[in-house]
């Protein structure tokens, strides 16, 4: 009997590609919005349960913990179960952490919807940024791949921003803060999960069937320099992202004696709102200027976050923070789009999985060690140290990816 199963990729398609890229940007943007929406809420989690500022870098780290360990597991395997269906199941994993935020808002319940988010986000990341570059290629076959990878890197960013300034909207003006907008992404959520099963399919899932196996923890063999320095680019970068992400409402309060919600949320929002613009900004420019341009605002900005700190004016740190963010957010998306051009075209997603997976272990580690550290630290000095090492760290990878783009 002749097998009848579709092979061609996009068959159960019923929107054309072009279409599709949006629609995916759109609950890429979306779901990543999500993930960040918590950060200006922290406070009020930490005066209704009563729990110190060491238990809200763990209630980030456990989202951290979440997308790393996804990214690991499952974050590959869309090259060979398909973009869509893992698309799919990533929102609706991230509406699940809605639901559980609405019914379980103690400090156990915080922890478990924040791990179950990182899940969502560690599926979503690689399989999005892999699925845009694919459907961009079928709807632009003559177009090279700026466009897909500008608009990846401004909706993960774009969304990371969106969310801390969603955040503190809810919480300085509208009722029930801690309910309100959990309610609302959750409908927002289950909106996108069901346009996404109309998008078209761009992997072959019966030619690429594979046995299962974890994400493998291994550069592309004929590029491995490359891919080593674009890791480390984006380890460094993220560790800035986690300090605005998990500790942005502490250091406003501690250091600057904000403690307005709404300023929180505007905070976070500006440091990845610079770095989503940064990246569409210079996506004309050829990679060595992106990365020329990265390196100065790296150093300009974490110097201006640490001069902010021990002088403790707000708009120098504020200004800091958002060159810091043009830097970081141009290094992440030369580190994303030299890993994408030096991987095999069957393990595209793999190896997209794996530099998120170093770059989010940068987002948690660091954000980890501040928040440890503060228990017997003064919060000026925490930062000072903080902005010194990532300097040197952002500076540095800038250089050397910058070195191979010459060589390239």
């Amino acid at each position: 009997m002749t097998d009848v199963r579709p092979t061609v990729t996009g068959a159960r398609a019923r929107i054309p590609h072009g279409v599709a890229f949006w629609i995916v940007a759109t609950t890429f943007l979306l779901v990543m919005a999500y993930s960040t929406v918590p950060t200006p809420l922290y406070p009020l989690y930490q005066d209704l349960d009563h729990f110190p500022v060491t238990m809200i870098t763990l209630i980030f780290a456990a989202y951290a913990v979440g997308v790393v360990i996804s990214l690991f597991f499952v974050g590959h395997i869309s090259d060979w179960t398909g973009r869509r269906r893992m698309l799919t199941i990533a929102v609706l994993v991230s509406a699940l952490s809605a639901v559980m935020f609405l019914v379980w808002t103690d400090v156990p319940g915080l922890l478990a919807a924040r791990l179950i988010n990182g899940v969502s986000v560690g599926i979503l990341t690689a399989t999005a940024t892999a699925h845009l570059g694919e459907l961009r290629a079928k709807a632009k076959p003559t177009e090279d791949g700026i466009v897909a990878a500008s608009v990846a890197g401004a909706a993960n960013l774009g969304g990371l921003a969106l969310g801390p300034l969603i955040g503190g909207l809810f919480a300085e003006f509208l009722p029930d803060p801690l309910v309100l907008p959990h309610a609302v992404f959750l409908v927002v959520l289950i909106v996108c999960a069901i346009a996404v099963t109309a998008v078209p399919e761009t992997v072959d899932t019966v030619a690429a069937a594979r046995t299962y196996r974890p994400q493998r923890l291994s550069a592309p063999a004929a590029s491995r320099t490359v891919f080593v320095a674009a890791g480390f680019g984006a380890f460094a970068g993220f560790a800035v992202f986690g300090l605005f992400t998990s500790l942005a409402p502490t250091i406003l309060v501690g250091t600057f004696a904000a403690p307005d919600h709404l300023l929180a949320g505007t905070t976070t929002f500006a440091v990845f709102a610079a770095a989503a613009t940064g990246q569409v900004v210079l996506a004309g420019r050829t990679r060595r200027t992106q990365l020329t341009i990265a390196a100065i605002c790296c150093a300009l900005g974490l110097t201006g976050i640490a001069v902010g700190a021990v002088i403790a004016v707000l708009p120098v740190f504020l200004i800091g923070g958002v060159v810091a963010g043009v830097g970081v957010g141009v290094l992440f998306k030369s580190a994303i789009a030299t890993a994408a051009s030096i991987a095999e075209p069957t393990r595209r997603g793999e190896t997209l999985a794996l530099i998120f997976l170093v770059a989010y272990c940068g987002l948690a580690l660091p954000a980890i060690a501040i928040g440890v550290v503060l228990t017997f630290a003064p919060q000026t000095l925490v930062l000072l140290v903080f902005a010194s090492l990532t300097l040197i760290a952002t500076v540095s990878a800038s250089l050397v990816m910058r070195r191979g783009a010459d060589t390239a």
